[in-house]
């Protein structure tokens, strides 16, 4: 399976939000390989699937077309939250297996909760949206570092500045984060 390929169904080649997409893909697709092999050492019996994290780093937010944010190019109907859903839709309809859209749908935030969505009152399906496995908290935690805005593109966040983004959002998940991270050994490196 190429990622491009399935990215190209959906993005002309050579339009501006294929290019944002793809650079941050790679960016989180790169992080995510480092925090994989970083924990293989540690943990030799540990069992990651690199191939597959690295693929499914690169589909992560594909859904994002579908949504408006305007500091990106997306000028699509749904909120912007609900990217990751939309992807898993997407990635499903492609007949990729499941556990592609599921990191697509459990990467935002630090996994969105049915309470959260309940709480807040979030246009997104009723159901937990929150990583289970360790590919998935893998591909959640290094999407944190990069941002898709283009005058942000070059610069990679630190533990203390994703923490507090994530705090003013919900401490909830600020603290769905630092555990992750911490099962993780994530390090501003």
């Amino acid at each position: 399976m190429n990622p491009q390929d399935i990215i190209h169904q959906h993005y002309p080649p050579d339009a501006r939000l294929t290019r944002i997409l793809t650079d941050h893909s790679r960016q989180v697709a790169d992080k995510a390989l480092a925090i994989a092999r970083r924990l293989l050492r540690q943990k030799p019996a540990t069992s990651l699937d690199l191939e597959f994290i690295e693929q499914a780093a690169l589909l992560h937010d594909i859904g994002i077309f579908k949504t408006r944010a305007d500091a990106i190019g997306c000028t699509g109907e749904a909120p912007y939250i609900c990217h990751g859903y939309l992807g898993r839709e997407l990635l499903d309809a492609a007949g990729l297996p499941p556990a592609y859209g599921l990191v697509a749908e459990r990467h935002t935030g630090a996994g969105i909760t049915l309470d959260n969505i309940r709480a807040h009152n979030l246009p997104l399906p009723h159901r937990d949206m929150v990583p289970v496995t360790l590919e998935e908290k893998i591909i959640c935690c290094a999407d944190k570092f990069f941002s898709k805005d283009p005058k942000k593109q070059d610069h990679t966040a630190t533990l203390a500045t994703i923490t507090a983004e994530l705090h003013a959002i919900d401490p909830a998940h600020a603290e769905r984060f630092r555990v992750m991270a911490a099962e993780l050994h994530l390090t501003n490196k």
